[in-house]
């Protein structure tokens, strides 16, 4: 005979109009109380949890089994809705105007001793959480933000939906192309000496999907980078990716919008107004020192160059004769002790600049600083009216290289920064990036990747440095969501990007061989972007770790904790492989094992 049900109802969608009503229920005992022989518990699943009044003379169970129910017992019972007793409801509660009294109850699996308390006001070492996920896992905060994680991809699949975009899968074990971060390698045991790379993104198979004439597609990718891991940055995440043809870059802004809009309301009850602000490239990079800004608050960096061309103080003029520029930010009234102000300086130092030049506006309209004797009375003028300063404000300058200044000041405007609204969702796009950076060697780089188009193929050719794409970028308060662009589908052009990268016509054709062919075949003109999940639902979620969105994350290191990855595999794994481990990483992993160490 088959079995029934084990539950009729969620715990925590019993109302005051459920009171009379028999409900059979399950899930885990959150909270024990006795009181004078009777006993309560807090029944709680994943919809909540509700008061359970376990009567001995009601005979729900034996006595051995009340007395002996523990935190996280997975029970089940019966028993009948009532409202509770005068005095006794709990308006912080949703099921707080009722509870259930039991007429049965079953041990489903008892628990062992917890190796830490499910609570959300007790601080846990994360290693330990992370090592008990599962465990970790049943607290309200986490199990808050799986739910928010599984109605933002929901959310984000429904635009996509509506948008027309079809979900397809593309695969996880490919050639290996660095796109910058390095590749996670996968050993091939059918070809010796070869491997396998798990994807930085999709990107160059949505390529070959908008070639085989898709149009919309879309699909939420797992993602694998070996790098560092960091707050917002893990080895494998997740992204909705999506591209499509005959189409640009006013048409993924828009879907953009639509998906930002979608999940925001979805997460938190609002819609941000459209359509959200740009800034290019350019612009947030001399206003805010980065390509992420936060535009919250002001605090904007200005150029000082004017107001220091004829200068006698060398620190100034030495740096605009080489080149350099001057720049500068209103910090507001910080009330800045000497120490905090030589902090500040120090702080520079840190960020790469030489130093940092502070004046104090006082409240007769002169300036306080240890460089203030050095300035004309119109250099100081010009200073406070370029910055807008007012009695009370820190002025801050910095005098270096233009990337420098602007770094440095941009880093200081987030420590120094406070919007006025914490729960306030800033979004914006960034455009107009250059096609180009140079890297520490002085060669040419992609700033994206070398499949996002020039906005001048002419240009490009003849001054790589001031070239633009036609890139773009979703920010939010600070924190970049995501990229993308419109893709290059002519392959003459392709060709032109790699010779400037410096990648030959045999290095492209042995490491993108397969995706040059395939442009030759009618690639429709294409854009796209991809989202990064995790970040974005811990920004609504306002959690600054992206781990505590995650449900099996790694730690900063890399490792896991629950299942003890990475580890050494059995020799007879390896020599299937065809690896062989080097004498060096073995005496390794023996120091690691030995005890003590």
């Amino acid at each position: 005979m088959a079995e029934g049900p084990m539950k009729t109802h969620g715990a925590g969608t019993l109302r005051g109009d459920d009171a009379g009503t028999e409900v059979m229920l399950a899930g885990w005992v959150n909270r024990r109380r006795d009181h004078g022989g009777v006993i309560f518990i807090d029944l709680r699943d994943s919809t909540g949890l509700v008061q359970v009044v376990l009567n001995p003379e009601d005979a729900p169970a034996d006595e051995e089994t009340l007395h002996g129910l523990r935190l996280e017992y997975c029970v089940s019972l019966t028993g009948t809705v009532r409202d509770r007793p005068e005095g006794t409801v709990n308006p912080d509660l949703p099921t707080g105007k009722v509870e259930v009294v039991a007429s049965s109850l079953v041990v489903l699996s008892p628990s062992e001793p917890l190796p830490f308390q499910l609570d959300d006001r007790i601080d846990i070492d994360e290693a330990l959480r992370l090592e008990y996920r599962y465990l970790d896992l049943r607290r309200a905060t986490m199990s808050d933000n799986l739910v928010a994680r599984s109605r933002a991809i929901a959310a984000m699949r429904r635009v996509m939906d509506e948008q027309g975009f079809l979900d397809v899968e593309t695969p996880t074990l490919i050639a290996s192309t660095p796109e910058g971060a390095r590749d996670m390698l996968v050993p091939s045991r059918l070809r010796k000496g070869s491997f396998y790379a798990l994807p930085q993104s999709p990107q160059l198979f949505k390529q070959l999907l908008m070639i085989a004439g898709v149009e919309r597609y879309y699909q939420v990718a797992r993602c694998y980078r070996d790098e560092d891991t960091r707050a917002d940055r893990q080895l494998e995440f997740t992204q909705l990716d999506f591209e499509g043809s005959f189409w640009g870059q006013e048409e993924v802004l828009a879907t953009l919008e639509q998906i930002a809009s979608r999940v925001t309301a979805t997460l938190r009850d609002f819609e941000p107004p459209l359509p959200f602000p740009r800034l290019t490239w350019h612009e947030a990079m001399s206003r805010y020192g980065t390509d992420k800004p936060d535009i919250r608050f002001g605090m904007e960096i200005k150029d000082l160059g004017a107001a220091f061309a004829a200068s006698e103080f060398k620190a100034f003029s030495d740096v605009l004769e080489a080149g350099g520029t001057i720049r500068g930010i209103n910090a507001g009234a910080l009330g800045a002790s000497r120490s905090k102000l030589d902090a500040l300086v120090a702080r520079a130092q840190e960020l790469g600049a030489k130093g940092l030049v502070w004046l104090v506006v006082e409240d007769d309209g002169s300036l306080r600083s240890p460089v203030v004797k050095f300035l004309a009375d119109a250099e100081q003028q010009s200073l406070k009216e370029g910055l807008e300063a007012t009695a009370g404000d820190v002025l801050l300058i910095v005098a270096d290289e233009q990337k420098t200044a602007l770094e440095v000041l941009g880093r200081l405007r987030l420590d120094l920064g406070q919007p006025d609204d914490h729960d306030e969702l800033a979004y914006l796009f960034v455009v107009d990036f250059p096609v180009f950076e140079r890297n520490d060697d002085g060669d040419w780089v992609p700033l994206h990747h070398p499949f996002t188009a020039p906005v001048d193929v002419d240009q490009m050719r003849q001054d790589p440095g001031h070239a633009l794409s036609k890139a773009y970028d979703l920010v939010v308060n600070g924190s970049e969501l995501g990229s993308g662009s419109v893709r290059i589908h002519d392959p003459d052009v392709q060709a032109q990007v790699f010779d400037i990268l410096g990648i030959s016509t045999e290095d492209a054709t042995e490491r993108f061989g397969w995706f040059l062919e395939a442009l030759r075949y009618g690639t429709p003109p294409h854009a796209g972007f991809a989202i990064g999940i995790d970040r974005f639902v811990a920004i609504l979620q306002d959690t600054p770790n992206i781990r505590e969105v995650i449900p099996f994350p790694k730690t900063q290191s890399g490792a896991d904790p629950l299942t003890g990855s990475p580890s050494p595999v059995e020799e007879e794994q390896l020599r299937d492989l065809g690896i062989d481990i080097r004498d060096e990483v073995r005496a390794e992993w023996a120091a690691a094992e030995t005890p003590g160490d």
